[in-house]
This record gives C-alpha cells, structure tokens and sequence, in this order.
C-alpha cells in the first residue's frame, strides 16, 4: 500500500484519505475545490489582469522584496507557478459566476424579492393581555412614546432598544408578524395580538424594498452559485458505489 505522510508515529495510506477526510469535515471543501478546477478550466484572463492580482497579493502580504517572497513560498511549501496559479483562481473564479448566471440575476432578482425586502418595526411583548391593551391605549393616544413603554414594559432584548429591531429582511421575524409588516404602511400600530405566550404590539417604521444595484446583483450571483455548487456536491458518489451500480457482462 502506498504511504503518503508520516506524523509523529502515525503513517497515513492512500486509502486512509477518504475516511481522514470525512473525519475532519473536510470532503465538501475538497469536493467544492475539485467542482471549481473544473468549472474555470476554459475561463482566462488578460496578462495585465493576471499581473495587476498577483501584486495586489503581494501588496496585501507584504512581499514587497523577492526575500520575503521566497521565504513565503517556502513557509507555504509552494512554487513562484503554484502560488500565482492560487492568486488568479478567483479571478478566474468570478469571470465563471458572472459568465453563468449574470444574465439570469433580474429574473432570479423578482423571484427573491420577497425575502430581499427590509423593515424596520417596533415591538412591544408582554404576557400580560390587560397590560398589553394599556400599552397599545397610551401609544394611540399619545400619551407615551412607544420607546418609553418599550424599555419599561417589553419582556424581550427589544426592551433594551426601546422596542425597534431592524433593518431586518422581511422573512426574517415569526412569520405572522412578517405577514403583518407585509400589509403595513409606516407607522402603523396595530392593537395587541396573540403570538405563542406572549401578546405583542407592533409598528411598522420603515419599509426598504430591494433594489438590484451592484452589490445585489454580486450577493445574487454568489447565491446562485452557492446552490449550484451544492448541487454539485450532491451529486458526488463514491467510487465503491459507482463500480457496484455497474452492471457486470456474462
């Protein structure tokens, strides 16, 4: 059998990878990294693009001098082809994400709106219903500010920002006050309700609806490549299974 490593008095085999692998949780970042080889295999790049990254890296690194470089190449048991080859990869990388799913952020854009929208609401909890209608009295009339009876009164850590939370994507509260938010206009009290143990009161502040500029467009390209690399690695089998699936000739 063929060994690989040795650490302390432990020989590591060849075959003993795999199981290594998945004990230390590392099988799906190999398996990403294999997946990614593959996907920028046919992407380049300009010379100028290649050289302007890799000073970039030395700038960020400080390896201003071609000691430094060295003694960096050492450290990391790379050659000058190998770690210019680490440099460019995402590069190389982005130029595949925005080449595959540029053209299909507006479309996948309208169908995560939803969830892509923002609020900023007020909340006031209390397991106490008639406490819970005198609260929601003295904000409708006036009386006292939501944010004073919120430090006063609310049970929950929103207690400690005088009830607002936010901003917060829309999905993310309990789904009945999400829906809640949804119909809102700002500024909007509604009267105490039943959630689980508690009766709360809220108030829409401010909505913040989702806009495709470019730093959406780059979360959502990242997100669409991230589902896809999951994908990827779903589909991954082992070899054992693959030779047993496969039918033996007479």
């Amino acid at each position: 059998m063929a060994e690989l490593f040795q650490v302390g008095n432990t020989v590591i085999q060849a075959h003993e990878i795999p199981s290594l692998l998945n004990r230390y949780q590392l099988m799906p970042q190999l398996l990403r990294g294999i997946i990614i080889d593959q996907a920028i295999t046919g992407i380049t790049c300009t010379d100028e693009e290649r050289q302007a990254i890799i000073q970039q890296f030395y700038q960020q690194h400080q390896l201003s001098s071609a000691q430094a470089r060295d003694a960096w190449l050492q450290n990391q048991g790379m050659t000058q082809a190998q770690m210019e080859e680490f440099v460019v990869r995402p590069l190389l990388l982005e130029k595949f994400k925005t080449a595959t799913w540029g053209a299909k952020v507006e479309s996948y854009f309208l169908t995560r709106k939803g969830s892509l929208d923002q609020v900023v609401y007020s909340l006031i909890r209390t397991q106490d219903p008639g406490m819970a209608q005198e609260i929601y009295f003295r904000i409708s009339e006036g009386e006292q500010s939501f944010t004073e009876l919120a430090k006063e009164y609310s049970l929950g850590p929103e207690a400690r920002t005088g009830g607002l939370l936010g901003p917060v994507p829309l999905s993310q509260p309990h789904p009945a006050i999400s829906k809640l938010l949804s119909v809102s206009k700002p500024g909007q009290l509604w009267p105490p309700r039943v959630l689980a143990e508690w009766f709360v009161i809220i108030r829409l502040e401010k909505f913040l609806p989702a806009r495709l500029d470019d730093s959406m467009r780059r979360h959502l390209i990242d997100e669409m490549f991230d589902n896809w690399i999951k994908e990827q690695i779903q589909q991954v089998r082992p070899l054992q299974s693959l030779l047993s699936a496969t039918p033996t000739s007479a």
